[in-house]
């Protein structure tokens, strides 16, 4: 029984189980995960069209060029200006962005530019030159003379907050037609009517490259490129390609052909500039070119589209040749199908590639400028403030000031260097303009363009005899005037722990007394630190401070002689105050700051502060006027001549460090020579530091000081013996401005006149004296 029961059992038969329901299910289930995987997509898109699709740099411009007749600019410096800005010289101006020369003239078709105060239209202005002078400015179409114009600021850099991309935002409606055009006949000439992918345009490509032997055209549409420039990597896998055109039917889907267009535009990857990728038209077209995008030829345009294909293997100034072939195929489509004439193409395909200095976008190199620009930002808005998107900050570098100083620095130098043998000497320079409290220019060292360490704002030197100017300014709100008698004998100080201090004046001689305006014209040390411990070290301490000296200041008698240590730019900051004759006001890089939007955030508004008396800031600049008419700067006046300015040698112990601050009537210049390891440079600072300015001057024109006398102001004599007012009849005198009230009266040194009984007895001891004399 058992084994029949065991015989009888059979094996379960498998059912045989269909392919079409095994593809089905794995069909099903494909579909829920792609579409699971094409919400997480959607989603993707969706936060990047939808947000903030990119960090935009904080762009930095100069401050607009202002015309007038009568301005301080030559001929030469407008034509820099020009140059600066990318302005292109043709022989009759007709579009944005192009000058003519002719002589002493030069007609402009300036550019339409949003300023913070409000945009400016294009417009031609004529310019009419006579030596260091603009003399006349016309509407060239109709010869009506013109008050007032502004030039569109330079581009100085981008502040990016995102290192590794940079890109300036462009609009569909900034963008040239054939720009667009172009694009899209090598591109995607298909992208009004795909859906994101086109089979159609894959077919074509393959065709066209076929029979070209080559690879002329791509199969990917634009929104598949963008799709891949925006949300995925590099690589050549099936399954990247996949997510591409599954994410370029959702951006198809989902947005406006124009809007998909405009952000392939402002994204595409188009070159290499150092460390940062070069993204978008917008950018691509000031690499380049140097110039913005709408002023572009149809062959830069060409190259541009050209780049897209591969901005490294097509790289222009790598591979000249390459990159050239590769614009004359777009021309060539772009002729083939209509958009350009044959002569457009003719004459843009024999024209060589028109590109700027490899990085230098804009005028760009201001790295000292650039640093006090980064610095007041942090120091007024937070370090975070740069991550505002898209700002556009307008600072007061004045392109041409930055040109002078840079060149002025670089070629005195070069001078100083072979007299003193000393290869290792640099320089510093900040140029302000004092009246606006803006600063122009900043030198950090020796190559203006090296991004290291900017000596303007961070070498701190004692500033030897640039001190004497505000001591005696501070004497002359305390009763001295210019004439008062100052001793210059020997005079031995002893400091709590004992020692003696000798100054001694720099030709070891004493004049026994000095008038102070001399004293301070002739930079006496001995006089300097009598009058200082006259009025009192806390007097003194507390004039600077006001002037605008923040770091604290050691109460010793060589304050007096220089031993406070200062910055170029910290030194401008206090020549200042005196250049404003007692008016305070904080130096500043930026003018006004807006937003993406073009909304402003920040304006600046001087606002000036009285911290010396008006009467006594004006005697202490007209004695700085008498160093230069005279003193230690008579250099400048013997270079210069009939030009009033003003200004202040400095030398330290041991020529150690070479200083001088001067100004005119629009500028105000500090300047450094010295060495980085405080080692001895043999110059003084009317050898050293004096002829870097002397040679500023020469580049930039001098404006010779208006130096206007308050109310209160009177001219008067003083004897040369003591100091005090007297009658020239009389006596040596000198005039000199002076505040009239509280002087002295004027003292009467004429015989008097006798009274009537005194005339009586002289009259009578005359003739006892004759009768005496005759016995």
């Amino acid at each position: 029984m058992a084994k029949q029961t065991r015989k009888s059992k059979k094996k379960p038969v498998k059912p045989r189980r269909s392919w079409w329901g095994l593809l089905f299910k794995l069909a099903l289930v494909g579909t829920v995960l792609m579409g699971i995987f094409g919400i997480y997509l959607d989603s993707q898109v969706k936060e990047r069209f939808e947000g903030q699709k990119w960090a935009l740099p904080a762009l930095v411009y100069s401050r607009p060029l202002e015309l007038f007749p009568g301005q301080k600019l030559s001929h030469a410096q407008m034509l820099r200006e020009l140059q600066l800005l990318n302005y292109r010289k043709v022989a009759n101006p007709g579009r944005p962005g192009e000058y003519a020369v002719a002589n002493n003239r030069i007609e402009i078709h300036r550019r339409a530019f949003n300023f913070s105060d409000g945009a400016e239209a294009a417009r031609s202005i004529l310019l009419t030159f006579e030596g260091q002078r603009l003399k006349r400015m016309q509407n060239p179409d109709n010869g009506r003379e013109l008050g007032y114009a502004r030039m569109d600021p330079v581009l100085l850099d981008r502040l990016n907050v995102e290192k590794r991309e940079d890109r300036l935002l462009v609009r569909l409606d900034q963008v040239p037609p054939l720009l667009v055009t172009a694009l899209l006949t090598v591109e995607d000439r298909d992208f009004y009517e795909h859906d994101g992918v086109s089979p159609l345009a894959i077919l074509r490509a393959l065709v066209v490259n076929i029979k070209a032997g080559r690879t002329v055209q791509g199969g990917s549409t634009l929104t598949q490129q963008l799709a891949k420039n925006f949300f995925l990597s590099q690589d050549r896998s099936l399954w990247r390609k996949i997510q591409e055109a599954y994410m370029a039917l959702i951006i198809d889907f989902r947005y406006e052909k124009d809007e998909i267009l405009e952000a392939y535009l402002n994204e595409v990857y188009l070159g290499q500039n150092g460390a940062q990728g070069v993204y978008g038209f917008g950018l691509a077209s000031y690499f380049y070119f140097g110039l913005p995008l709408n002023e572009l030829n149809p062959d830069q345009i060409a190259l541009m589209v050209a780049l897209v294909k591969g901005p490294s293997y097509y790289d222009p100034w790598r591979n000249t040749a390459r990159a050239q072939k590769r614009r004359d195929l777009v021309l060539r489509l772009l002729a083939n199908e209509g958009h350009i004439d044959r002569q457009t193409y003719e004459r843009a395909s024999s024209t060589p590639l028109q590109l700027i200095e490899r990085g230098r976008m804009g005028y760009g190199r201001t790295p000292g400028f650039m640093g006090l620009l980064r610095q007041e930002l942090k120091e007024r808005f937070g370090a975070d403030f740069l991550r505002q998107n898209g700002l556009k900050i307008f600072s007061s570098l004045d392109p041409i000031a930055q040109h002078s100083a840079e060149q002025a620095v670089i070629e005195q130098l070069k001078q100083l260097r072979a007299r003193t043998k000393k290869s290792d000497l640099e320089a510093a320079m900040v140029v302000s303009n004092w009246r606006k409290g803006e600063v122009s220019a900043v030198v950090g060292g020796a190559d203006p363009s090296f991004a290291g360490f900017n000596r303007a704002l961070a070498a701190r030197r004692p500033i030897g005899s640039l001190i004497k100017p505000p001591v005696y300014a501070e004497a002359l709100a305390n009763g001295y005037t210019l004439g008062s008698a100052i001793k210059d004998e020997p005079i031995s100080l002893r400091s709590d722990s004992g020692q003696v201090w000798r100054p001694n004046n720099y030709d070891r001689r004493f004049r026994g007394q000095v008038m102070l305006v001399d004293a301070l014209a002739k930079s006496l040390n001995v006089p300097t630190v009598n009058l200082g411990m006259a009025i009192g070290l806390d007097k003194v301490i507390e004039g600077l401070k006001r002037m605008g000296v923040e770091q604290p200041i050691p109460a010793y008698p060589s304050l007096m002689l220089g031993t406070l240590e200062l910055t170029p730019l910290e030194v401008n900051q206090l020549y200042l105050t005196l250049a404003n004759q007692g008016l305070y006001q904080q130096l500043t890089s930026i003018r006004a700051i807006q937003d993406d939007q073009g909304e402003l955030l920040y304006q600046h508004n001087a606002k000036a502060v009285r911290v010396l008396e008006p009467e006594a800031g004006y005697l202490a600049l007209y004695g700085m006027t008498k160093v230069v008419g005279g003193g230690t700067a008579a250099h400048l006046a013997a270079r210069f001549p009939n030009r009033v300015m003003a200004g202040k040698t400095g030398t330290t112990n041991d020529l150690r460090d070479t200083w001088y601050a001067g100004l005119d009537n629009e500028e105000l210049v500090s300047v450094w020579v010295g060495r980085d390891d405080n080692s001895v440079t043999g110059l003084t600072g009317s050898s050293g530091a004096l002829r870097v300015y002397s040679r500023y001057l020469d580049g930039r024109g001098v404006d010779s000081l208006d130096l206007t006398a308050p109310a209160g102001i009177d001219q008067v004599n003083f004897a040369l013996s003591d100091g005090m007012p007297a009658d020239p009849r009389c006596e040596q005198t000198r005039l000199l401005p002076a505040r009239a009230a509280g002087l002295p009266a004027i003292r009467d040194c004429r015989p008097s006149m006798p009274t009537l009984p005194e005339a009586g007895e002289q009259i009578g001891d005359w003739l006892k004296d004759i009768f005496n004399f005759a016995r």
